[in-house]
């Protein structure tokens, strides 16, 4: 029997010495990475509801290494494919003496840029990325953070309502027929938004970070309690929910783990148990999804890395986020939950020359879009009776008022922090601290400072998004006008009514924001920072993106 590559590979966490590649096949096997060096690395697949991945743990190697290397399932190479023309997949590991490069975006939409794809959702700037890399040679520490809706379980592309359309051809259930719900169907949905040759030559040779935005699992996820309790009420929703965040945690989540906190993680434990004795590990990787949904603190997504001088710091704003009713300020409505703002407080910390926060939802919208989240979390709150309660809600849920600003106690409570990291109050001082983001599908720069004092740190929101899933027109007219002052007052003006606290932090965005896809880009180097954004003007397979802006931060 001949087995298959399926997905893959992608070239995940690495370290100084170690590199993780995740591939996944079409039959149980033995998968081979090996490197032009002659290193050989062997992983035994396991399965998870019939589909089988492996995880493969490189080790020993050299800091700042860049090596070829080939895929081989039992005896059979299969990577790179016969017909690959894209440059050989590299294994890169981290250098503590070289620069640091990160890439980032958010909301993909893969459209392979068909000339359909073009007009409504723009250039792929993930395959113009490929592009762009293919022809350069990479000498920093470069790695891609993919913050949020890597795919869109609810709003498809033709071929997916296509595959859902032949998989439920006898009678599913009273599942909605344009969208996602079991795990055979997050899977191909995993396998159609990766598959595309230059994005699967960029997720085979860029080491990447992920973390799930709410289209990952469904629009608006985890909103409000309102939105939770009418979501439980259709019978389909817990397969969905179960699917979605178990397939999040074998197509993206375990990637992100170093080989120690993989580990000590005990699903993983419990994955390589089965495997070990030959069993279809669904059902315990179902229990496992159940539960991080109803117990969001049985398990942490968050997650950290130390890449040269930069602390990078993943943060959970979804499935974590707690949904409490009562007053907003008392902290049972957060969006990281109690335990996600413990561990956001451990490590938010002085020491490196650069602190990120990567958030997928921005911490520092347009001021008038943040009033307006907050004085709506207010009137939810009952800021203005209980008879607003209900009308507040239903803006809420129409307008996606669910950021950092519709979080008050969230937003102050990592103001605060921030703040106290850029006084050298919780060790040395870095010279930035950045928040990046995605999800609004427009980009844009916002320097932040302290209302009272002064800080040691330049402290600056950067978003880039969407990768590809541009705006409408009349959507980016609406963008436009929430970063206008008159808005700005009138929202600053109905938060005062509302009660809402005032922000420790006062900001606006520095340049006017701009539409159509984007892929931004930061480059430390000592104590500098170096901010692009990238653009494609012309979509294709042969066009180049370019730089539509870059400041020094």
């Amino acid at each position: 029997m001949t087995v298959s590559l399926r997905l893959g590979p992608l070239l995940r966490h690495v370290g100084t010495s170690t590199a993780t590649v995740w591939v996944e096949t079409d039959h149980p096997c033995d998968v081979r990475i090996r490197l032009e060096n002659g290193v050989v690395e062997v992983a035994r697949t396991f399965t998870v509801h019939g589909h089988h991945y492996a995880v493969c743990e490189i080790g020993d190697l050299p800091p700042g290494s860049s090596l070829a290397y080939e895929i081989f399932l039992d005896e059979d190479r299969v990577w790179p494919e016969p017909d690959h023309e894209m440059p050989p997949s590299r294994l890169r590991t981290l250098d503590e003496d070289a620069p640091t490069r990160l890439l980032y975006g958010s909301c993909h939409t893969p459209t392979g840029d068909t000339p359909e794809g073009l007009v409504r959702h723009g250039p792929d700037l993930l395959r113009a990325t490929a592009r762009r890399l293919a022809r350069e040679e990479v000498e920093d520490n470069l790695v891609l953070l993919l913050i949020g809706d890597q795919v869109y379980a609810d709003e498809l592309q033709e071929p997916m309502r296509a595959f859902l359309a032949r998989a439920r051809e006898e009678g599913d259930d009273d599942a909605p027929d344009d969208e996602v719900v079991h795990y055979d169907e997050y899977a191909e949905l995993y396998r159609q938004a990766w598959s595309d040759p230059q994005v699967r030559w960029l997720l085979s040779t860029v080491p990447t970070l992920m973390v799930f935005d709410d289209h990952d699992i469904r629009d608006d996820w985890n909103t409000s309690a309102a939105w939770r309790r009418s979501m439980d009420a259709h019978p389909w929703w817990r397969t969905r929910v179960t699917s979605g965040l178990g397939a999040y945690w074998v197509y993206q989540h375990v990637g992100n783990l170093s080989p120690e906190a993989r580990d000590k993680d005990p699903l993983w434990a419990e994955l390589t148990g089965a495997r070990e004795r030959g069993d279809d590990a669904g059902d315990v990787l179902d229990a496992f999804a159940w539960r991080a949904h109803t117990e969001p603190s049985s398990y942490r997504w968050s997650h950290r890395h130390d890449i040269g001088d930069v602390r990078v710091l993943v943060t959970d704003t979804r499935c974590g986020r707690a949904l409490g009713e009562g007053d907003p300020s008392d902290g049972s409505r957060s969006i990281l939950g109690p335990d996600g703002h413990d561990w956001l407080d451990e490590h938010l910390t002085g020491g490196p020359e650069h602190v990120v926060v990567a958030s997928t939802v921005p911490v520092l919208l347009p001021p008038a879009v943040h009033h307006l989240e907050a004085w709506n979390e207010a009137v939810c709150g009952g800021a203005w009776g209980s008879a607003a309660r209900g009308p507040a809600e239903r803006l809420r849920q129409g307008l996606d008022l669910e950021h950092w600003g519709a979080f008050q106690y969230s937003f102050h409570r990592l103001a605060d922090a921030v703040l106290e990291v850029a006084r050298g109050e919780r060790g040395p001082a870095p010279a930035t601290v950045l928040l990046l983001s995605g999800d609004v599908h427009f980009s844009y720069r916002a320097r932040a400072h302290a209302r009272a004092g002064e800080t040691s740190s330049r402290v600056t929101q950067l978003v880039s998004s969407a990768l590809c899933n541009q705006l409408t027109v009349n959507l980016r007219r609406a963008a436009t006008l929430s970063a206008s002052a008159p808005l700005h007052l009138a929202g600053a003006i109905m938060t005062r009514l509302a009660g809402v606290r005032r922000a420790p932090l006062r900001w606006a965005l520095a340049e006017r924001p701009f539409f159509g896809n984007t892929i931004g880009e930061v480059r430390f180097e000592g104590r500098d920072a170096l901010a692009r954004w990238y653009h494609c003007p012309q979509g294709g397979d042969d066009a180049l993106p370019e730089v539509r802006r870059s400041v020094d931060l």
